[in-house]
């Protein structure tokens, strides 16, 4: 797990009006874009999770 004090720097894209919804509820929380995208990731993480890589097996269907 990495360490919760690491502050490297990262370049995300997202398309435009993905962008503007996020800039949208940062400021209605009074929050930053960083602080509503990690937050965004820790409640979706284990939706994420659950849908299969591209390298995984597939699962055969019962």
């Amino acid at each position: 797990m990495a360490d919760h004090t690491d502050k490297r720097k990262q370049s995300l894209y997202f398309p435009e009006e993905m962008l503007r919804e996020i800039e949208h509820e940062a400021q209605r929380l009074d929050r930053s874009l960083s602080w509503v995208v990690q937050h965004a990731w820790r409640l979706a993480r284990g939706q994420l999770a659950k849908i299969p890589g591209v390298n995984d097996p597939v699962q055969p269907n019962p």
